[in-house]
Order: structure tokens, then sequence, then C-alpha cells
């Protein structure tokens, strides 16, 4: 274990300013991801300013009749919530479906959103990734690993974000509200959080130096049926090798980029009249499997339309 220093704030303004008094600092809230990657020397922070005791458990309704998620809710608190239940199924419907009850019980909402991939060459320190030092190559490009991208990859990096959260609310149009260094607040849409690889697959988010998200707004639920599914590899405590996300007319896929991909191209192709089946092919037509992922074109397919058929999209009302 290497040495770091831990500090534990009473506000935000003191956490940022922990953070930026010491260079390497990390935010530290569930732990259930960055703690993993610390014991693996991954993640070798400095310093660990701990926000998870900060006034930002709360769920609360907004003025423009949506909710406000605070940063460290729990996945389960969330999911739970009986507002976030009637209005936002398929945000709880995601949740449930990822890692257990006891890492809910400890997972935030802000650490869900930048947990990091689960690339199986990422966690291999004896390989080369560009995500873990900059320049060393990506073992899996050519390697032995089906649960890769069909969108958005380069030749730098082929792997996917893991959040099953992250993909709900991506389709539900969800906004991100940051807190930074000097008192600067802003707000980015969730689909902006989250960067493609190109050729700095390391990093991963818009987010700023010193920044931390301290909330994430969920505008008023729209219209239409919603739903979550999920395909992996055993029944439970599993990530997604597939899963689509619907609200309304609003579609996103997970397991399949390097971010929550919105399926702008199923949108459009649903408001121009296609039916669920030609929606999908018409995002799948972009997509670049990589030999050991091709499946992910039939699994998508036919879970994307699935899914728009059960909530009433296209032709299959």
């Amino acid at each position: 274990m290497k040495p770091f220093t831990y500090e534990r704030p009473a506000d935000v303004a003191e956490a940022l300013a922990m953070a930026a008094a010491v260079p390497g600092s990390r935010f530290l809230a569930g732990g259930t991801n960055l703690v993993d990657l610390m014991k693996l020397q991954i993640e070798q922070p400095t310093h660990l300013v701990d926000v998870s005791r900060l006034p930002l458990a709360e769920i609360a309704e907004t003025a423009e009749g949506g909710l406000r998620l605070g940063a460290t809710t729990t996945n389960s608190q969330v999911a739970a919530d009986m507002k976030v239940r009637a209005r936002y199924p398929a945000l709880a419907q995601a949740i449930l479906s990822g890692a257990s009850g006891q890492l809910r019980n400890k997972a935030t909402t802000a650490g869900n959103l930048l947990q990091r991939t689960r690339c199986a060459y990422f966690y291999d320190t004896t390989k080369p990734c560009n995500k873990r030092q900059p320049g060393a190559g990506c073992a899996a490009i050519g390697g032995i690993y089906a649960n890769t991208a069909i969108f958005g990859s380069s030749e730098a990096c082929i792997a996917t974000h893991p959040s099953d959260m992250a993909v709900a609310m991506s389709a539900l149009d969800a906004q991100v509200e940051i807190a930074g260094p000097n008192g600067q607040e802003r707000a980015i849409s969730l689909e902006a959080l989250h960067r493609l690889p190109g050729e700095t697959p390391h990093i991963e988010t818009s987010l700023q130096p010193g920044e931390m998200i301290t909330a994430v707004v969920l505008p008023p639920p729209p219209p239409g049926g919603q739903i979550y599914r999920k395909a992996r590899e055993r029944a439970s405590y599993a990530f997604a090798i597939g899963s689509v996300a619907v609200a309304g007319g609003k579609v996103a896929l997970g397991a399949v980029a390097h971010k929550p991909w919105r399926a702008r191209a199923a949108e459009q192709a649903l408001a121009d009249g296609a039916n669920p089946a030609e929606a999908m092919a018409a995002e799948l037509s972009s997509a670049k499997p990589d030999g050991h992922n091709d499946f992910k074109l039939k699994l998508m397919a036919r879970l994307g339309a699935a899914c728009l058929t059960t909530t009433g999209a296209g032709d299959g009302q």
C-alpha cells in the first residue's frame, strides 16, 4: 500500500480547499471502486478527502418538476425512493441491476458515474494500458476479450464504461451540477460528462482539476414508457455485456462505448416513423465491432427492439 494522508471536511467549500492544497488528492465517498484500485496500485492518490458525510445526500423536488439527487445519495437510497420508482422507473431498474445489495448500500450517485472501466487489461498491471499509463499501448486491441466497444473507440482504447445508472440517466437527459475551486459552479448534461477515448483515454470526464460533482438533476419525467434492460454473463453481480435504457422517445445504450451511448440515430429513425427493429438497425449501421465482440450487433439489435416495443415506441405500440 502506498502511503497517503486523509482529511474529512465539514462542507463542500472546505472539501474543495483541501483537495486543492495537496497535489494528487482524490475525493472519497463510498470507495467501492477507488479503494479496490488503490489496493492494486492502479490509483495512487497522495491525499484522500472524505466527502461521504457532507450534506449532499438529499433527494429533493425541483421547481421544474424534476428531482435533484445529491452526490452522496447511495444507490440503494435512490432506487428505493418512491418518487424515483414512480416517475423514473428506468433509473430504479438500472440501479437494482448493478452490483450487489451490499455494494449499493455504499456506492454513491457521483461515485457510480465516475467509476472506471472494468476492462480486464486495465486491471492487469502486467499488461500495457493507455488508461493506466498514457502511451503504453492497449493490450485489449488484438487481445482475447469480448466486452469491448462497438461505438466511439479509438486506436488508443476500446474499453467500455461500466455504469448501469449512467445509461438510464443519459436517456432521461440528466444534468450534472459541479463545484470547483474558488467557488465556481456549473452544470453540464450527463452526456457531456464522459469523454470518448480519442488519443487521451486516461482523461475520462470533462471535470477540471479540483472539481467535484455535487448533484445530478433529473428533468420532469418524459411522456411515454420507460425501461432498462441488461444482458450479462450471469444472472446477478455482473457487469453488462449490453444494456438499453428507453425513456419516452429517448434511447441510450450501455457496454458498447467508452461512455453511455446516446442512440441519436435510433431516436431520429423512430421520429421518422421507423419501427423498433428498423430504429436499432439505423443505430447499429455505424457500429465497428472488432471480431471478438461481433455478437453485440445481434444482441443490441434484439435487446433494443424489445425495449422499444415494450415501451410502445415506433410501430410496436
